[in-house]
């Protein structure tokens, strides 16, 4: 008998899981289909920063907050490590500390929890930042960490236990005519099917993203030895490169004047998209990057004067001692140049999520529940 269900989902990334789980807890019963035996692409090569306090005011910042808090209930509920260790931006220049301070003052007024901290506050509370010529820091408690090779990796099998959503690994989604589903393994049918393939969007739907816009972005990133309890950073960090990266600190008066400044003094920072970020995961590793090389055919070979690049600016935020480098990897994402995400609906059963760039551990969840509400409508 061809199995039957009244979703299926095509991408086990952090995007399928998201939808999974609100499909499922609607009542429907959900399947999900990877390709490989594991999703293995943007999903698990990131930060594991769920991090809200850089999306900017208004809906995109409410729909992060709420990923955020859906996040962390299905964290506890299916045992995996987390830390809602916050943010620390850290300033080391005179404009650096003036962009946090116009941000600050804006925060009050779009409900964001955030303060600035004098370098003595910082230090004691996070004695691995480098005191030398600190002047500021931005705290921010909203920020909460993952380890996304954990969380992708288990995740199935909680929503398998706690939902009754099937999946199908090593299965490639060859069509759908729905309800009808072609698969490698068999055929299928779904009375609805959401398309979360990350960059490879247009394998299943390539008129609907015929003109969608989107490019690709190559970035690349490192992780440390473990430094087990030895070492805990006790935040997530960043510093005065990332002010320019994030739309959340667009606004602000004197980010033109700091981004001139760092387009002079740091000519290749600008060139290759970096802005240096740590997190620590549960084993206490250390996870460093990245860059931004945009590109519709991202090469295959990394270029480990980025590392470079990466590692020097991080030297000087941050003491990590007898640093070693245990990993390096690069990751590739589908971002647009306006929209925060982009969606379409080949279909009126059909519904694909794709472009959230660096922010889909982020949105995750909550554009998840969003297009989940406008894909059943009065069904829900």
């Amino acid at each position: 008998m061809t199995a039957s269900y009244d979703a299926a989902v095509v991408g086990a990334g952090v995007l399928g899981l998201a939808h999974a789980y609100h499909l499922a807890r609607r009542g429907l019963k959900v399947a999900v289909f990877e390709r490989h035996p594991q999703a293995r692409g943007a999903s698990v090569r990131n930060f594991g920063m769920i991090w809200p306090i850089g999306q900017p005011a208004g809906e995109r910042y409410e729909l992060a907050r709420r990923s955020r808090d859906v996040w962390l209930e299905v964290l506890r509920a299916a045992g995996l490590w987390h830390d809602p260790c916050g943010s620390l931006h850290l300033a080391y220049h005179a404009d650096e500390e003036q962009v946090l301070g116009e941000f600050a003052d804006e925060a009050v007024g779009h409900g964001r929890p955030c303060e600035v901290l004098p370098p003595r506050d910082v230090t004691r509370r996070f004695p691995a930042v480098r005191a030398d010529g600190l002047r500021a820091a931005l705290w921010s408690p909203s920020e909460a960490c993952v380890d996304p090779r954990q969380v992708i990796a288990e995740l199935p099998a909680y929503l398998a236990r706690a939902f009754g959503v099937t999946f199908a690994f090593g299965t490639t989604v060859l069509g759908y005519d729905g309800p009808q589903l072609t698969t490698t393994a068999g055929a299928a049918r779904a009375d609805r099917l959401v398309i979360c393939t990350g960059e490879d969007f247009r394998d299943l739907a390539p008129q609907a993203f015929a003109d969608s816009g989107l490019v690709r972005c190559k970035l690349q990133m490192m992780r440390s030895q473990p430094y087990g309890d030895r070492l805990r950073l006790g935040t997530m960090l960043a510093a005065g490169l990332t002010l320019r990266h994030y739309a959340s600190f667009a606004d602000c008066p004197t980010l033109p004047a700091l981004a001139a400044r760092l387009d002079a003094e740091l000519p290749e920072y600008g060139r290759y998209g970096i802005h240096v970020m740590a997190s620590q995961n549960g084993a206490g590793e250390v996870v460093i990057g990245d860059s931004h090389e945009y590109g519709d055919a991202p090469g295959p070979f990394d270029n480990p004067h980025i590392d470079e690049l990466v590692l020097a600016y991080l030297r000087g935020f941050l003491d990590l001692p007898d640093l070693t480098i245990a990993a390096r990897w690069h990751g590739v994402y589908v971002k647009h140049p306006t929209e925060p995400w982009v969606t379409a609906r080949p279909a009126a059963d059909v519904l694909a999520v794709t472009g959230v760039g660096g922010a889909g551990m982020t949105l995750s969840f909550g554009l998840a529940e969003r297009m989940t509400d406008e894909l059943l409508g009065d069904r829900a």
